[in-house]
């Protein structure tokens, strides 16, 4: 921090300054345009009331627009230039201009407490972290003696003065902007937004005003958790719990943002957060049953039927109505969570957005996020800014998030000068101008003010906000951990620090607002029920699981065989679609290749043959928004198509206009959303994740720009959508379209990794396809619907195919009757034909290809069958069992990939296929393996190493 000798040899501030800036703020007055633009931003911040006292001061002088001292000696009102009294005076007098000057400089101080008070705040409820005296926060900086101090100044309004000496407006600032709480916002560029935070904490002197009632509700709030984390370290010692204890204020503060939200129509609200007083909230702000908490503590709070492996308890959420004080009711959903603490936050985005499209909360005011950090969580860990940078996409905004951090000053056992190089763990949300309330948690009355500012700025603006709630954690990461090995110091400090509850309920007692019998009362009462509730929890049976209610209502439990779905569509709907989605406004002026495409499109429906990948997949959208299902596609230049294939959005050549052909083929079709998301594979996929846990009847897709690209969002494949049902019981229906191939282009961008989603694969959590042609792939898409259950859908798609033209399909493939078929063969049974087989080839997705062209080549069309997987999980045994009987006696059974021996299916389809082929008494009882050999890069970069390579691979599967 600099010195003050630093300041007045470097500082624009410092006073003896005055007379230059006094100059250039009369120039910029007259034309901003004429000073630099760093003058002209701080100029901008000086506000009316001295723009106002300025101009009036200087008009009245008729002196020359940059200067008082040119021009015919003129007067003005001494009022105007702050003197008092009605006498007049020339400008020219040096005791004028002084005034002037020393009323700028009393602006730049009430300016600096606005832009850098906050470091002098008294945050830290230890007092271990004292903020040392800033310069540019003190007088003495612009150039006032201690004499100063009791001279009065004109301040017309500022700080809710019309006139104050200058003692009195230091002390007006420290309590504004240096008190218990810290308020950042003059980051923000938007005028209007710091407008209002400036005149709400100014004008409030950022006290909150509560009436005795409030502040009682405030001190039982605290003491519901805080008597909650003493109750399970009684009953249940040393068991893990991840408690609030040294964070209580967390609990006023939500509670006051639920209560604030519903007052303004939120009327629901999607939390999520880490373990860290997730059982708290469960209790006290979910109304989840103390009874079944304890329950579940004591092993018994399950259903009868254990539905899948199940979670800890501090990984759990739920979802219910709050029924409110003032009558209102508001529904609250916790999203289940993982101890990837931050990984939760796209997640709830996503739900968030998919419930605004449901509630037609075009506003973004009746759903709102709210989401719990802790402070090395927020500083560390990157899904954080992809979260904030999400929120103001057009793609993904959500009317703003409130970002709640229970800054505990400590993660796990790293202290913040190793965990962040910033000073505070909020300072990432600057880079999207949030404002950022700091506050100090002993004060839970400063705490639930800053609640109800942030709700009141989110559902004034809808951006979002954040609070930085200064703590800390009473005991160590876990309640079995021992914290005094690496912070002795704190945890001495905490040892001898009474809790927020026991302060508060002291500072209501000395104020007259409860008498001490009473404070004890409220904590009798509430440990009363929990000692009901635990000898209630011995008996405590959970009558079902409420995961298919709401808007899962109707959707079933996946069955134990197989469900293929009726997804053939009408023959009449299908020449709609394509024809309409051909047919572009002829004022729209399309690129002259794009004409080309959409016109081939055109005559493929029109003949009702070669249908390509591209087209096929806008007749599976098209299909099912005419049957009243939404779609949603989000990805990395997911409009045109990472290969230029897509094309769902036409931009206007002349305009740059979109036109998303889609959303034109019936006046009551679902709604069609396709997103080019940011450079993010993280957060995108969490924010999808999320928008398919809220609308099971859309159909959400995230595309990768390469299939490779998804290992970006390694997280949600392992934490969330792979395991989520089995852990959480939350079915998720997320397609993710992951590009794969081999084309010889090198390790990047040809493997999708189709390896570690079958690896993934289990007690069908998931589906892995990777579809041989476009009515395949078509009906995987509408499969996803026309169930009554939803699995997470991965699908292997191509690159080199979309233009292959032998990769078509036709109309009849896609109408009545037609279905997604697991496993494809090239005709139907034909004993003679298949007698003659010797060698079956069995693969999946692009190969195909390679390996049909060079048997026709070798002229082994007779002896050589080849067997398509399309479905690879759940493994269709049945199916290829059929299929393979059909060729029982041949003599070869080989399993072909381009991937390397390594990656690709083969450590997934090998042991199955054994199975199989045992049943079937094939008189080779394992299959083959033809590819490439095991490799640590998924593929060459060199183009000739790749083409023989391919060959290789493909004559060792076709003749060994």
């Amino acid at each position: 921090m600099a010195t003050r000798k630093e300041l007045e040899q470097t500082s624009f501030l410092w006073g003896a300054n005055a007379p230059f800036i006094e100059d250039l703020y009369g120039r910029y007055l007259d034309d901003a345009g004429s000073v630099d633009p760093s003058w002209r931003s701080y100029f901008d911040e000086l506000g009316s009331e001295t723009r106002d006292l300025f101009l009036r001061t200087r008009d009245a002088s008729q002196a020359r627009p940059g200067g008082f001292n040119a021009g015919a000696p003129a007067w003005a009102p001494a009022a105007a230039a702050g003197i008092g009294g009605g006498e007049v005076v020339s400008l020219s007098d040096e005791r004028t201009k002084r005034l002037i000057r020393d009323h700028l400089r009393v602006v730049m101080l009430i300016r600096a407490f606005r832009v850098r008070g906050h470091l002098l705040a008294k945050l830290d409820p230890l007092g271990l972290v004292q903020p040392p005296p800033h310069p540019e926060l003190d007088p003495a900086t612009y150039g006032f003696s201690e004499e100063d101090m009791d001279r009065e100044f004109f301040l017309e309004g500022m700080l809710g003065f019309d006139k104050a000496n200058l003692r009195t407006i230091v002390e007006r600032l420290r309590e504004t902007y240096a008190g218990s709480i810290g308020v950042e916002f003059m980051h923000i560029q938007h005028p209007e937004q710091k407008a209002w935070i400036q005149a709400r904490v100014e004008n409030t002197h950022n006290k909150a005003s509560l009436n005795a009632e409030e502040r009682v509700d405030v001190l039982e709030q605290l003491t519901q958790a805080e008597v909650f984390e003493k109750f399970l370290q009684t009953k249940f010692p040393g068991t893990k719990r991840f408690g609030l204890d040294g964070g209580e204020s967390a609990m006023p503060a939500l509670e006051t943002v639920v209560r604030r939200a519903a007052e303004l129509g939120v009327d629901e609200i999607v939390l999520g957060m880490p373990h860290r007083g997730r059982l708290n909230v469960l209790a006290n702000l979910m109304g989840k049953p103390y009874t079944a908490i304890l329950a579940e503590f004591q092993g018994t709070g399950f259903p009868d039927e254990i539905l899948g492996s199940g979670d800890v308890k501090y990984h759990l959420g739920t979802s219910r109505d709050r029924d409110l004080p003032d009558g209102r009711i508001v529904h609250l959903s916790l999203t289940a969570n993982p101890s990837h603490l931050e990984a939760v936050n796209p997640v709830v985005s996503g739900k968030v957005r998919a419930k605004q499209r449901l509630k037609g909360d075009t506003e973004r005011s009746r759903a709102m996020g709210l989401l719990l950090h802790g402070d090395a969580a927020f500083a560390g860990q990157g899904v954080v800014h992809e979260t904030l940078e999400m929120s103001e996409l057009k793609g993904f905004r959500t009317g703003g998030t409130i970002h709640l951090i229970v800054n505990n000053q400590i993660g796990f056992t790293t202290s913040p000068a190793y965990a962040r190089s910033s000073p505070y763990p909020s300072d990432v949300a600057r880079g999207v101008q949030c404002p950022i309330f700091h506050v100090n948690a002993d004060d839970p009355e400063a705490v639930v003010n800053v609640a109800r500012m942030a709700v009141d700025f989110r559902q004034m603006f809808k951006r979002d906000v954040v609070i930085d709630m200064w703590c800390y954690r009473r005991n160590g990461h876990n309640e079995g951990d021992e914290p005094s090995f690496t912070q002795p110091l704190m945890y001495r400090t905490i040892a001898h620090h009474p809790s927020t509850r026991q302060i508060y309920s002291d500072v209501l007692v000395a104020d007259g607002v409860l008498t001490p019998d009473e404070a004890e009362g409220i904590f009798k009462t509430i440990n009363g029920q929990l000692d009901e509730a635990f000898e209630a929890a011995k008996g405590y049976k959970v009558n079902k699981a409420d995961w298919l209610e709401g808007v899962w209502s109707g959707i079933e439990r996946a069955p134990s065989e197989y469900a293929r779905g009726r997804t053939g569509a009408d023959a009449d709907l299908l020449r709609e679609v394509g024809m309409t989605m051909t047919s572009l406004p002829s004022e729209l002026q399309v690129h002259r290749r794009l004409q080309r495409v959409i016109g081939e499109r055109r005559k493929a429906i029109e003949s009702g043959k070669d249908i390509d990948w591209a087209t096929a997949e806008h007749l599976a959208f098209g299909t099912l928004l005419c049957e009243g299902y939404p779609v949603r596609l989000s990805g990395q230049d997911s409009g045109r198509g990472t290969f230029s294939q897509r094309h769902a959005t036409i931009y206007d050549q002349q305009t740059e206009e979109r036109y998303v052909p889609l959303d034109h083929l019936r006046p009551d079709q679902a709604s069609f959303e396709v997103v080019d998301s940011f450079l993010s594979e993280e957060g995108v996929v969490g924010f999808e994740y999320g928008y398919s846990l809220s609308d099971p009847n859309a159909l959400v897709l995230w595309e990768a720009q390469f299939g490779d690209f998804a290992n970006g969002a390694q997280v949600y494949f392992d934490q969330f959508i792979a395991p989520g049902e089995a852990k959480w019981l939350r079915m998720s229906g997320l397609v993710c379209l992951l590009p794969h191939g081999y084309e010889g282009q090198g390790p990047e961008h040809s493997s999708a990794r189709l390896e570690r989603f079958l690896q993934l694969y289990a007690e069908d959590n998931i589906q892995v396809v990777y579809p041989s042609t476009p009515a395949s792939y078509f009906h995987a898409l509408r499969r996803q619907l026309h169930r009554p259950f939803r699995k997470p859908l991965i699908v292997m798609t191509p690159k080199s195919l979309l233009r292959l033209k032998r990769c078509v399909s036709t109309l009849e493939d896609m109408g009545p009757g037609s279905t997604f078929h697991r496993v494809l063969t090239e005709y139907d049974t034909d004993h003679a034909r298949d007698a003659k087989v010797e060698r079956v080839v069995l693969c999946t997705g692009k190969v195909f290809y390679d390996l049909q062209a060079a048997r026709a080549e070798r002229d082994l069309d007779d002896k050589v069958a080849i067997v398509r997987l399309e479905q690879l999980a759940p493994f269709p045994q049945d199916a290829i069992g059929e299929v393979l009987r059909r060729f029982s006696h041949a003599k070869t059974f080989v399993w072909c990939q381009e991937e390397p021996r390594n990656m690709g299916a083969w450590s997934f389809i090998g042991p199955r296929l054994e199975v199989v082929l045992e049943e079937l008494g094939a008189q080779q009882s394992r299959p083959l393996y033809a590819g490439r050999k095991a490799a640590a890069s998924p593929a060459t970069g060199y183009a000739s190493q790749h083409a023989r390579e391919q060959e290789q691979l493909v004559e060792q599967a076709l003749v060994g």
